[in-house]
């Protein structure tokens, strides 16, 4: 089997896509990965060809500050979401279709990959299923067809309980379909008609779920909101594996010695520009908890970018080896990146979540929900509620055990050969 990965051309979409990846060439099967060209190294590593994206297309997100300063400048909310929908993703939707047809003039794929959000394989999936290849989707965020209690998505609100809070939820389900969705359907809709493309006429976050032959979900039913009519196209099939030996161990490693308890702050790859979001309120939380060593990654960032003293306590890398990481520590705090979120509760580790950004503020409402940690429900926690949410995971033991819950149920399923059983029946 040929498989083509097209990946938006960020971090948190590609790596998952990279996961796939290592599992059909493990399997025999020819990848190719699709997306800009500052990636060309992350694909190829794992034994992948390459094709960058037309210079349309062709961003690097690190960037930010030009590519994206009025995304960078927008305060948290509705507006921000449109904007990230309309700039980071359907302005670049028709130059990532012509180059994924480019790419199969070359690379004649049997089936093509995307993660959840690669709008450039929208006018496939709008069109006749005989006249196109076989798509799979990757679920790289929390399950994003509608909720039975209608609360819009991405607007961080907690399954609603009763006729007031179902009533709260769908004023705001109207304020964000016409604030958010309405308009980036529009947007949508109008680079469709420009290559004469049948029209969406759903939710753009609803289509991305429904429309693929296959959307697979990166986690286990039971860190998903129930849904009384179940999507046909979806598929739970667990946290991917970790890629290990990504980074070294550091040389503290020997401090790690099982006498204190042990708590892995990030802030991730992306967002890391400002560590007083989160680093440094865990670190003044924390930095007078005898019973606590506190772990930094910085994301590639260098160490003294945090900006300030290091307490005692703590102990800084730019990157930990995730897999070792996650074997050490007793409660992990995040901004909400659905990779991480995933990957440490399969090894039964309870979460601290701080973050209100996109996706993120609903998974931390998962994080809550399902008993397996604290969401703060900001992006500004105090040291305060830091202290309070990591004491909270670290000393109620219901918090462990419902993590357990997860890893045990992530245990159940096979993903490897999840994976490649779905795939292989779609072609």
């Amino acid at each position: 089997m040929k498989a083509l990965l097209v990946s938006t051309p960020a971090m948190g979409h590609l790596n998952p896509l990279l996961g796939i990846g290592r599992i059909l060439i493990s399997d025999g099967h020819e990848v190719m990965g699709l997306s800009s060209n500052y990636l060309r190294g992350r694909i190829e590593d794992i034994g992948a060809k390459f094709r960058a994206f037309a210079p349309a297309a062709d961003f690097d997100p690190r960037d930010a500050g030009e590519t994206f300063a009025e995304i960078k400048a927008a305060p948290p909310g509705p507006g921000l979401l449109r904007l990230i929908l309309d700039r980071g993703f359907a302005d670049y939707m028709l130059p990532q279709y012509e180059s994924i047809k480019d790419t199969l003039r070359e690379f004649p794929a049997d089936i093509i990959v995307g993660d959840h959000l690669m709008l450039g394989v929208l006018p496939m999936l709008l069109g006749p299923r005989s006249q196109r290849l076989p798509i799979a989707l990757l679920g790289t965020t929390y399950l994003l067809s509608p909720r039975d209690d209608g609360a819009p998505n991405d607007a961080g609100f907690p399954p609603a309980e009763g006729d007031a809070q179902r009533k709260q939820a769908a004023t705001l389900f109207q304020e964000f379909d016409e604030l958010v969705f309405k308009p980036v359907g529009e947007h949508v809709n109008r680079n469709l008609a420009e290559i004469g493309a049948r029209s969406l006429e759903m939710n753009l976050y609803q289509a991305m779920v429904e429309l693929p032959d296959a959307y697979l979900q990166l986690t286990v039913p039971r860190f998903e909101l129930p849904r009384r009519k179940p999507t046909p196209s979806v598929h739970f099939v667990g946290p991917l594996p970790i890629t290990p030996n990504q980074a070294p161990i550091p040389d503290w490693q020997n401090d790690l010695d099982g006498k204190q308890k042990v708590v892995l702050v990030t802030q991730g790859t992306l967002t890391n520009d400002d560590f007083s979001q989160l680093v440094i309120p865990a670190l003044e939380a924390l930095e007078n908890e005898p019973d606590v060593i506190v772990m930094v990654t910085t994301g590639g960032k260098p160490v003294e970018t945090i900006g300030r003293s290091l307490p005692k306590n703590t102990r800084v890398a730019q990157y930990l080896p995730f897999e070792w990481a996650l074997s050490k520590i007793d409660a992990f705090v995040t901004n909400g990146g659905y990779g991480s979120v995933n990957q440490a509760l399969s090894f039964g580790v309870p979460i601290v979540t701080a973050g209100t950004v996109a996706d993120r503020g609903d998974v931390g409402v998962r994080v809550g929900w399902s008993g397996v940690g604290v969401n703060l429900a900001t992006n500004a926690p105090t040291a305060q509620a830091l202290r309070s949410g990591v004491r909270s995971v670290l000393d109620d033991p219901k918090y462990r055990a419902n993590a357990a819950l997860f890893a045990d149920q992530a245990r159940s399923i096979d993903t490897r050969s999840e994976v490649l059983r779905i795939l292989q029946q779609m072609r």
